[in-house]
């Protein structure tokens, strides 16, 4: 068994306590947030369904070309997936920030999201 003080296992607890809290619907999925050392992946979920609405990630070709910080990638990431959930017809989101601290590129995702329309 895992130590309880090991990075992941401390990541996981935290993420399962969020994920009672937290569930998407069809009128507001869940912006669920994935983040590497290198690269960072958004996703919008309808749990309900178990469909992923839109989806967006810093390996994509157009951003991947790009040469930017983690963060500044990661603000890219946010506006690009709301966009894509808008021509889903999606405005309004639950954010999901996956056990990391809303801190640095989690927090700028969060931001391009906002200002790409996104509501939450």
């Amino acid at each position: 068994m895992a130590n309880t003080s090991n990075k992941i296992t401390r990541r996981r607890k935290i993420r399962y306590r969020i994920r009672r809290k937290i569930e998407g619907s069809a009128e507001s999925p869940r912006l669920a947030v994935y983040r590497s050392n290198s690269e960072i992946y958004a996703q919008v979920i309808d749990d309900i369904s178990g469909k992923t609405v839109a989806a967006a990630s810093s390996l994509e070709k157009d951003l991947a070309k790009k040469k930017a910080t983690k963060s500044e990638m990661a603000k890219e990431v946010g506006k690009l997936v709301a966009e894509r959930t808008s021509k889903a017809g999606v405005s309004k989101v639950v954010f999901d920030r996956g056990g990391y601290l809303y801190h640095g590129r989690v927090k700028a995702l969060a931001e391009g999201a906002r200002e790409g329309g996104l509501k939450f």
